[in-house]
């Protein structure tokens, strides 16, 4: 899974593809947790809370644009399969 951010030892990573709702998937010393992007809920999963302070703003102070880049991603990823089935 591709690592969008990385800082004070957690990991973000996210897949364009994924399950909605829109998420990201957090790491830190081995816990693990998916983040809502919209509301920065925590879906599954569980952080110490210093973790998820950070984790949950990430998505909470961005979403329009993450959400953005995913629906461009889903847009493009079905542009190019529908043209190689021709």
């Amino acid at each position: 899974m591709p690592i969008i951010s990385y800082f004070f030892g957690i990991y973000i990573r996210m897949y364009h593809d994924d399950h909605n709702p829109p998420h990201f998937h957090v790491e830190y010393q081995g816990h693990e947790a998916l983040i809502a992007i919209e509301t920065g809920e925590v879906l599954a999963g569980s952080l110490p809370n210093k973790a998820l302070k950070f984790s949950s703003r990430l998505g909470y102070r961005t979403p329009k644009r993450i959400v953005n880049r995913l629906a461009i991603c889903d847009r493009t990823q079905t542009l190019a399969a529908n043209s190689g089935s021709r």
